[in-house]
């Protein structure tokens, strides 16, 4: 892997000790984090009574679409965690702007809560499929850094991409990473956090929603 793409390093390393009672690891209590331009502060619930988000209680969907996801998505396409995804989020609030974590969900989603510091891009806005070619290539080249070069793609320029969905039984992330592949987006800039969402909050970690913004 490039070591442009590599998996961040640094965050867990012990520092202050942590002052909460609920800590994200044992040597890290908080990430800080700049959402739609101001800091949020990304951290587990502290009340240990609190109880799952009602919007990801369900343990059964009807399959399909809703089956259950591999842990593998594809060759070179890594699969990673929440402590890779907080990694990944303060490279970006450090300055690294070759970094993108992407909200694949739709706006109805997005609007019950994200991830700090993520980019909403509905998943259908980016499937050639339902959004077409030109549509797909405006986010390719406004959003995400592609370039078009003799007719084709060039992604030496684009952004490392961490994408996530509603969870290991949601397909849109999947859908998209793959439909990525396709058209040649280096599978070493791809990062998919599998548990999305239902992970996110069964772990308590922080969450925030349009209105608050």
């Amino acid at each position: 892997m490039p070591a442009s793409t590599a998996l961040p390093t640094g965050l867990l390393a012990p520092g202050a000790a942590p002052a909460l009672d609920v800590n994200i690891t044992a040597a890290l209590a908080s990430v800080e984090v700049m959402h739609h331009g101001r800091k949020v502060t990304i951290m587990r619930h502290q009340n240990q009574n609190n109880t799952v988000n009602p919007d990801f209680v369900k343990t059964s969907r009807k399959c399909p679409p809703f089956c259950i996801q591999p842990g593998e998505l594809a060759p070179g396409v890594k699969t990673i965690g929440e402590l890779e995804v907080l990694q990944f989020l303060k490279k970006i609030n450090d300055g690294d702007a070759s970094i993108m974590v992407v909200d694949l969900r739709t706006p109805d989603w997005v609007e019950k809560g994200t991830i700090p510091g993520a980019i909403n891009i509905p998943w259908d806005k980016l499937d050639i499929g339902k959004s077409g070619p030109v549509a797909v290539g405006g986010i390719l080249e406004k959003q995400l850094g592609a370039r078009r070069q003799d007719g084709f793609w060039n992604f030496d320029g684009a952004q490392t991409l961490v994408m996530f969905c509603n969870g290991p039984w949601c397909g849109q992330s999947p859908t998209n990473i793959k439909e990525l592949l396709k058209i040649g987006y280096p599978a070493h800039k791809l990062f998919w956090y599998r548990g999305g969402m239902q992970d996110w909050e069964n772990l308590g970690l922080t969450t925030v929603k349009p209105e608050s913004e």
